[in-house]
């Protein structure tokens, strides 16, 4: 009886989430898996990538976000709404303005990220800001909860809750408990520690369960936030498609994280250490699997060969107009990053003017290049019928759909 009722204390002290990192002698593995994580971010960051991908890859990691919520949105059902275009089932359609809703919050970070400072990154404010921005996109009626109550955006949790065997911290308790998440986080060294710090503060995030709802979301997008404001990930890579893939392990060590410590051997916190260190490990492998999986997919020289292949299948099963000799155009448009005149792109397709303009039709049509007004120039497009081509098993459910 002694144990369950320690599993369902009330916390209501910021000691309790102690520790808020390993001890020094179980810091050396994941200072080590952080210096590599680091390298590669840094080098894949360097590569760039058009701004239709990051636009694709905002999409992806809203499917997986209402994936790890089970707030299932297909990736076609996402693409109809970009084109305001909702299903009439009425909770289809709210999933799908979440998921619009998700796009949109991190969009502005990604936008804002290089102006804040540490402190204003790790803030409590930054955190009821982000739920604030998300939450505030949603009409009232996809706001209400399961328990028929309205979640208002940015508020802090007004009530006791609990997670499984996890009850939450006090409510009143709220308060303090995020003050000293932000002021030891924000305040640790930037480099491999602080990428420790990053894995750490995801759990932490979530133990103290700030909202009544959405709270997971929110220490998901703040961990992105994080690895963003570090110069990690330039929107190319994010570990929210890695937490939804391997969902399962991701809510068991989020949960192990959460038990108390575990003898005089399991660190001198309230929580245990050990499956703190496990948490951190898990958190630093995934997201360099992530960057490493990107690194092979920018790859520059398999490039034109997966466009190849996408031309082939546009000119010989879809037949709508695209032809191969858009190649060489299409491969510079990637590797230059550049948008391009439509009479620059036509010189590049090496056709006869009335064919290029054609051509630059098909490929509009079929958003293989994007333009923001119909003459507008012209850039690399990565429309999601040609993922499995471009980038293939990058969203595996994309391709599928």
């Amino acid at each position: 009886m002694a144990e369950k009722s320690q599993k369902f204390r009330l916390y209501d002290d910021p000691a309790d989430m102690e520790p808020l990192l390993p001890g020094e002698h179980r810091l050396r593995p994941l200072l080590e898996q952080a210096h590599d994580l680091q390298r590669e971010a840094l080098a894949l960051q360097a590569a760039g990538a058009p701004l239709e991908l990051r636009q694709l890859l905002r999409a992806m990691n809203s499917y997986y976000s209402n994936r790890i919520e089970g707030q299932h949105t297909l990736p076609r059902d996402i693409k109809r709404a970009l084109s305001d275009d909702y299903s009439s089932n009425a909770d289809e359609a709210r999933r799908q303005r979440l998921a619009l809703a998700h796009m949109a919050t991190e969009a502005e970070l990604e936008q804002r990220w290089p102006q804040w400072s540490d402190a204003e990154v790790w803030s409590p404010q930054m955190v009821r800001d982000i739920h604030q921005d998300l939450f505030a996109r949603l009409d009232a009626a996809d706001r209400v909860m399961e328990d028929g109550q309205p979640l208002a955006p940015g508020a802090l949790r007004d009530r006791e809750v609990s997670v499984g065997i996890h009850a939450a911290p006090a409510h009143a308790a709220l308060g303090a408990l995020l003050q000293r998440w932000s002021s030891f986080y924000g305040g640790v060294r930037r480099g491999e520690l602080r990428l420790v710090a990053i894995a750490a503060s995801h759990h932490r995030l979530a133990w103290i369960y700030p909202f009544q709802d959405g709270y997971g979301r929110v220490a998901r997008l703040h961990t992105y936030l994080a690895l963003g404001a570090e110069g990690l990930t330039n929107g190319l890579w994010s570990p929210l498609r890695g937490f939804a893939r391997t969902q399962q392990r991701y809510y068991q060590l989020l949960a192990d994280a959460d038990n108390p410590r575990r003898g005089d051997l399991d660190g001198r916190g309230q929580l245990s250490e050990a499956a703190l260190v496990d948490w951190i490990g898990y958190v630093l492998s995934l997201c360099r699997d992530q960057v490493r999986f990107m690194a092979g997919l920018l790859d520059m020289a398999g490039m034109q060969e997966r466009i190849a292949a996408c031309l082939a299948y546009e000119e010989n099963v879809v037949r709508q107009g695209v032809r191969t000799e858009s190649l060489r155009a299409l491969h510079y448009l990637w590797l230059s990053r550049l948008e391009l005149e439509r009479g620059e792109f036509k010189t590049l397709l090496g056709l006869g003017d009335r064919l290029a303009t054609a051509q630059i039709s098909a490929l509009l049509r079929r958003g293989l290049v994007v333009a923001d007004s119909p003459y507008g120039r012209l850039r690399f497009g990565v429309p999601q019928h040609a993922l499995r081509f471009y980038f293939p098993h990058l969203w595996p459910e994309a391709e599928a759909d």
